[in-house]
């Protein structure tokens, strides 16, 4: 398996940084996942780091080395991200629970499956074409498909960030998975935050990817989105890989080109760390390190119990 990968996060005109990204892999299967601390809550930044590593630690029970069932694994894995989310706020006496949006992918035998919920979006391109692209679980889409509003207002409508399934929420989260994708050598897969889509259209989007790498056009599109956004810019953040395939041969001399064929059965690699801020915040981030390194400790050993009373 050989992919070329980039991620880049810029915090914009916030003072924290609230997105966190990231990808794992073993020698057969590779997840992405990119989710959006929603600002409208208390410590956002938080539910997003716990969503993250909770679906990291489930890939490091499941994917041996590749997941069997990859829907039902994407489906359950938001779901128990959500109840950790909640759990981590109950825990601790929160006033109130953390939310998140959140993305994510698996890729594996040539294959892409993702899920979603929220506004954080995933496109799949090809040949400068989109090919799909997810649909935003907003009170705007939900106009759109009544006719009630026009697609050329989802950058600029006023209910456009108003979000009806999320995770960390009182209720479940609806989660909306896609059906299996068969991609080909040069496919571009690309995770993004609401940063990024809302102010950018999808042919800027589909042209930056189709006629650059991805190592040029990541740090390019989030440049812009944060130049269009100004002093009120949002989070910036995107993650993507240009398949090369399952059986593409070794290259070498590209390090963002990831080759899987050499890695060990039972290893995975993982690539998760806090969304990284172009420039310093205006003030410290509020974020517990302790907290979260504790919930994350929690979380990968209730897994691993699960995964053993599933043997």
């Amino acid at each position: 398996m050989q992919f070329s990968v980039y991620q880049q996060s810029h915090i914009g005109g916030r003072k924290v940084n609230q997105d966190r990204m990231g990808y794992l892999y073993t020698r057969d299967a590779l997840l992405l996942v990119l989710a959006d601390g929603m600002g409208g809550h208390l410590r956002g930044e938080v539910a997003a780091t716990v969503a993250l590593q909770s679906m990291a630690a489930q890939f490091r029970a499941q994917a041996a080395p590749y997941v069997r069932k990859p829907e039902r694994f994407l489906e359950e894995g938001l779901l128990q991200a959500h109840r950790d989310i909640v759990r981590h706020a109950r825990e601790r006496a929160m006033p109130d629970s953390p939310r998140t949006t959140i993305v994510a992918c698996l890729v594996q035998h040539n294959c892409a499956v993702w899920a979603h919920c929220g506004d954080s979006r995933l496109y799949w391109l090809r040949r400068g074409q989109v090919l799909a692209c997810t649909r935003d679980h907003s009170h705007l889409e939900h106009l759109i498909a009544r006719g009630l509003a026009d697609p050329s207002e989802r950058g600029t409508h006023p209910d456009r960030n108003k979000l009806y399934s999320c995770l960390g929420a009182s209720t479940a989260p609806r989660i909306e998975i896609s059906r299996q994708a068969s991609l080909q050598p040069g496919d571009v897969l690309l995770l993004c935050s609401d940063g990024l889509w809302s102010m950018l259209p999808d042919r800027e989007i589909a042209h930056q990817l189709s006629t650059r790498t991805i190592v040029q056009a990541v740090p390019d599109m989030i440049g812009m989105a944060t130049a269009i956004g100004g002093s009120r810019a949002d989070n910036t953040t995107a993650l993507a890989i240009q398949w090369q395939g399952a059986g593409a041969a070794l290259s070498a001399g590209d390090d963002s080109v990831v080759s899987t064929q050499l890695l060990p059965e039972g290893e995975v690699t993982t690539r998760i760390d806090p969304a990284v801020a172009a420039a310093a915040p205006a003030e410290p981030d509020p974020f517990d390190e302790d907290d979260i390194e504790k919930a994350i400790a929690e979380i990968r050993s209730a897994i691993e119990k699960s995964s053993q009373l599933l043997k």
